[in-house]
C-alpha cells in the first residue's frame, strides 16, 4: 500500500481516468532522436514523491537515451484508471499497482508477463521477500516487480500521552487499552482528537478493518474464497470497536483520507494506525511506534497487514517496453532500494539490503521507528484473499466500514449488507 492522494466518486473517477489516458497518450510514450520515452504513474507525494522524482533524474543522467515522464495518480484508483487506459490504446508504460489486484492485471492484455525478464542476469529475483514475489505471481505470470513491503503498527505523539497523563503503548495493550487511551487523549476544546481513522471507503480503510478481523479471530473469505466470512461474531466484534470509537467522538473520522499525517504533525492526533511511510512526514513532533493491540482470547493474537505493491509494465512498443524494463531493473536494484529507504523510511523489499549489517540500525537512526516495522513483518500472518473479485470486495467492505463509522449502520447490518455484495460478486 501507498499513500493516497484523496477521494474520488464513481463518476470523477471515470472522468480522471479519461483525463490521465488522454495525457499519456501514445505521443509520450516513444521513441525519438535515440531516446526513448516512458510513462509512469505513481501515487507518491510529499517526502516520497521529492525522493522519486529525485531517483528519476539520477536515472535519466546515468541512461541519457530514456527520458521517464511521471504523472502522480491516485494509487487507491488506479485500477480503474488503467483499465480506461487500456481501453482507449494508451496505457501508461509503468504503473504502480497494489499487489492486491494483482489476478486483475494478470487479465489485461496489455500486461508485459516479467516471467522471463526476471530471470535475467541482474536481476537476482530471488532476493525479493517471498510475500512480496508470492504477491506478484499469478499462475506462470509474473504481473510486476516489487515497489513496496510494509505493515501496520501504532504511530502515537509522546508528549500528547504525557500530557494526558497516559502511559506508551505497550505490546500486551488490548483494544480495550487502546480505546481507553484514546478518550483520554481527545480534548475537543484544543481540537485534538485520541485517534485518527482514513474513512473514505477506499482500501486504506478496508485494510485498517482487515488487520482487526484478523486479529479478532476472523477472515475475509472462507478456505475456498467462494463465500464471505468477514460477517461472523469476529468481524462483528472488529468492527464494533470502530463504532464504539465513533461514539466515543475520540477518533477523528477523515471522509477526504488527505490530513491524517497533517494533523498528526500539528500535535492534533495522539495516535494513527499507519506505515512507516508517514515517519517522515511527523518532522514537529516526538514520536513512538509499537505493534498493534490485541483482542484478549483471541486466537488471532497480534496481527498486522503487509501490502506487496507492484511496478506492472504495458506494452506500447517493443522500444519502450524495454526501456521500462531498463528502469524497473535499475530502480529496484539494492542500491536504489537503499537509496529510496534512507530518503524515504520505505522498508527495504529485498533481502540483502533488509539484512545488511547495520542496515535496519541506519534506517532507525535516521528516522526512528523504521526498526519497530521491520519487527513487526513478523506479524504479517495473512494476506487479502488473491481472487479477481477482490477491488468490488474491498468497495463493498469499505462503504459499510464508512456507513457504521458515520452512525449510519449497525455493524451486524453493515457487513451482511457487504457479504451480500461480496457473494454476488463471487458467483457473479
Amino acid at each position: 500500500m501507498k499513500k493516497r492522494l484523496g477521494l474520488c466518486l464513481p463518476a470523477i473517477v471515470a472522468a480522471a481516468a479519461l483525463a490521465l489516458a488522454a495525457c499519456s497518450s501514445g505521443s509520450d510514450s516513444s521513441a525519438s532522436g535515440g531516446v526513448t520515452k516512458i510513462v509512469v504513474w505513481h501515487g507518491y507525494i510529499d517526502v516520497e514523491g521529492k525522493a522519486f522524482n529525485s531517483m528519476v533524474k539520477q536515472f535519466e543522467k546515468s541512461h541519457p537515451n530514456i527520458q521517464v515522464s511521471s504523472l502522480e495518480s491516485t494509487n487507491d484508483y488506479a485500477l480503474q484508471k488503467v483499465l480506461t487506459a487500456v481501453r482507449g490504446g494508451t496505457p501508461p508504460d509503468i504503473a504502480y499497482m497494489y499487489g492486491s489486484w494483482s489476478p486483475n492485471i494478470a487479465k489485461i492484455p496489455q500486461l508485459v508477463d516479467l516471467s522471463s525478464t526476471v530471470k535475467g542476469a541482474g536481476w537476482n529475483w530471488n532476493d525479493f521477500y517471498p510475500g512480496e514475489r508470492a504477491t506478484a505471481t499469478v499462475g506462470s505470470k509474473i504481473v510486476g516487480v516489487p515497489a513496496l513491503v510494509d505493515n501496520l503498527a501504532i504511530v502515537y505523539n509522546k508528549k500528547l500521552f504525557a500530557q494526558a497523563g497516559v502511559s506508551p503503548p505497550t505490546p500486551s495493550w488490548t483494544w480495550t487499552d487502546f480505546r481507553n487511551a484514546a478518550a483520554k487523549l481527545t480534548d475537543k476544546s484544543k481540537g485534538q482528537f485520541g485517534w485518527y481513522f482514513p474513512a473514505d471507503a477506499s482500501e486504506d480503510s478496508v485494510w485498517h478493518y482487515e488487520a482487526m478481523l484478523w486479529e479478532a479471530g476472523g477472515n475475509i473469505l472462507n478456505p475456498d474464497n467462494t463465500k464471505a466470512a468477514f460477517d461472523s461474531p469476529e468481524g462483528i466484534k472488529a468492527l464494533t470497536t470502530l463504532q464504539q470509537m465513533a461514539q466515543d467522538k475520540s477518533v477523528y473520522i477523515d471522509t477526504s483520507n488527505t490530513k491524517g499525517s497533517q494533523l498528526m504533525n500539528a500535535g492534533k492526533i495522539g495516535m494513527m494506525v499507519t506505515g512507516p511511510w508517514d515517519l517522515s512526514s511527523l518532522p514537529n513532533i516526538s514520536y513512538g511506534v509499537q505493534i498493534m493491540p490485541t483482542y484478549p482470547g483471541s486466537p488471532g493474537g497480534h496481527q498486522t497487514i503487509s501490502g506487496p505493491d507492484n511496478w506492472v509494465v504495458f506494452n506500447n512498443g517493443s522500444a519502450q517496453t524495454q526501456a521500462a524494463e531498463t528502469f524497473l531493473k535499475w530502480l529496484t536494484a539494492p542500491a536504489q532500494i537503499k537509496t529510496f529507504s534512507r530518503a524515504t523510511g520505505d522498508l527495504p523489499t529485498r533481502a540483502s539490503v533488509g539484512d545488511e549489517p547495520g542496515f535496519v540500525k541506519e534506517l532507525n537512526d535516521n528516522l526512528p521507528g523504521t526498526a519497530a516495522f521491520v519487527a513487526n513483518l513478523a506479524n504479517a500472518k495473512k494476506a487479502r484473499p488473491q481472487v479477481t473479485q477482490y477491488p468490488k470486495i474491498s468497495e463493498a467492505l469499505g462503504n459499510e466500514i464508512v456507513a457504521v463509522l458515520l452512525g449510519k449502520a449497525t455493524p451486524a447490518a453493515a457487513l451482511k449488507a457487504a457479504a451480500a455484495e461480496t457473494n454476488q460478486a463471487l458467483t457473479g
